[in-house]
């Protein structure tokens, strides 16, 4: 077994805190680190395109000392062949010491984690979790603003398929003080699992509104993400919603003078490239945090391979086994042969499971 990162919560807060300090010491400090992952290697496994994450997981090996194998898309890799996710990750242990996998089924970076002896980080799977990210904008906020807790910090845009915004609120859940301001369309909004299994029962206030300038004042972050037109049925429908969700100059009047504008990348239209020079907008500082936070995220799990009571504990004991079909058709159960069907009892709601790879509800097997 191994330590993974799979999902944001894979970190006790105390863990967590350690790659942030470790990150804010390589930037204090770059040259003590740059031979940390000599003799070291990073395998790559990108099975959909990625220009940030992928360069940033790259430049981070290197800088530690270490070297880089891999992928940057599935044709140029045996699945073209139809190799599953989990023969993929037999094969690479035996070449890497460290995976970073984006794959585009979600829960791929569980199967990964499941069939592999060396640490996998999860560098996002489909819509459903991106936890590089969320160490990235953690790392962003903490430095702009001098502090994670203590927050109110609005979403703004597709709420309901953003990972990257799934993730960032399961983090924050942990810290005490913040405040979550939902700014998207109806149908867009945050899953009702998402709001009850991590804002309420971890007591974090949200409110949800459909226009970015009335709470604008209140917010100590901005995080953007793109409103997506093909999400939407009626093309009328999101004609009649999508300027309410761009960011330009005049809508930033009223914000904070210290306010953080965050996005994770790339952007099409939702931030109006006026904002680009106002000094709130962290975005492009974001990108950096990025490649620093990754490096402390290869060395602590690199560090903490080394001690068993580190090892993840995949699948919970009180986890159950081939009863149920995912609802979910993006879930790697639903794609791949040979993935086994797990559920886990769901937190927010009493006797409800939900999917182990990728959180979705089930279908009982007599009704698929």
């Amino acid at each position: 077994m191994a330590k993974h990162l799979i999902d944001p919560t894979d970190l006790s807060k105390e863990e967590l805190e350690e790659i942030l300090d470790l990150g804010q010491k390589i930037i204090d400090n770059r040259e003590k680190y740059s031979e940390v992952c000599k003799g070291k290697k990073l395998a790559t496994l990108f099975y959909e395109p990625s220009t940030r994450t992928r360069l940033s997981f790259t430049s981070a090996m290197m800088e530690l000392g270490g070297n880089v194998l891999g992928f940057s898309d599935a044709k140029n890799s045996s699945v073209s062949k139809g190799e599953t996710c989990a023969d993929t990750t037999k094969v690479i242990n035996c070449f890497a010491d460290i995976i970073a996998m984006r794959h585009f089924e979600e829960g791929a970076a569980m199967v990964a984690a499941m069939n592999s002896k060396v640490p996998v980080i999860n560098a996002g799977d489909g819509s459903h979790s991106h936890p590089t990210q969320t160490l990235t904008d953690l790392l962003t906020i903490k430095r702009e603003l001098g502090r994670i807790d203590n927050i109110t910090i609005g979403f703004c845009g597709d709420l309901k398929f953003g990972r990257t915004v799934h993730s960032l609120i399961k983090a924050l859940s942990r810290y005490e003080g913040v405040k979550v301001v939902l700014i998207a369309p109806e149908q867009l909004r945050l899953p009702d699992y998402m709001k009850q299994e991590v804002c309420e029962m971890n007591g974090v206030p949200y409110v949800e509104v459909d226009s970015m300038e009335p709470v604008i004042g209140d917010l100590d972050v901005l995080y953007m993400t793109r409103v997506q037109k093909e999400r939407f049925l009626d093309e009328d429908e999101y004609d009649r919603v999508k300027d309410f969700f761009i960011l330009d100059a005049s809508k930033l009047k009223n914000a904070k003078k210290d306010m953080c504008i965050l996005h994770p990348l790339p952007r099409v239209n939702e931030i109006s490239t006026d904002v680009d020079s106002d000094p709130r907008a962290a975005y492009f500082r974001q990108v950096e945090n990025g490649k620093f936070v990754r490096m402390a995220l290869i060395s602590k799990l690199l560090e903490w391979s080394k001690d068993p009571t580190k090892d993840s504990q995949l699948v919970p004991e009180d986890a159950v086994r081939g009863k149920y079909v995912c609802r979910n058709k993006r879930c790697i159960s639903n794609i791949e042969t040979g993935v086994e069907s797990i559920f886990r009892p769901a937190l927010d709601k009493p006797g409800e499971m939900r999917c182990l790879y990728c959180e979705s509800k089930p279908q009982t097997r007599e009704n698929s």
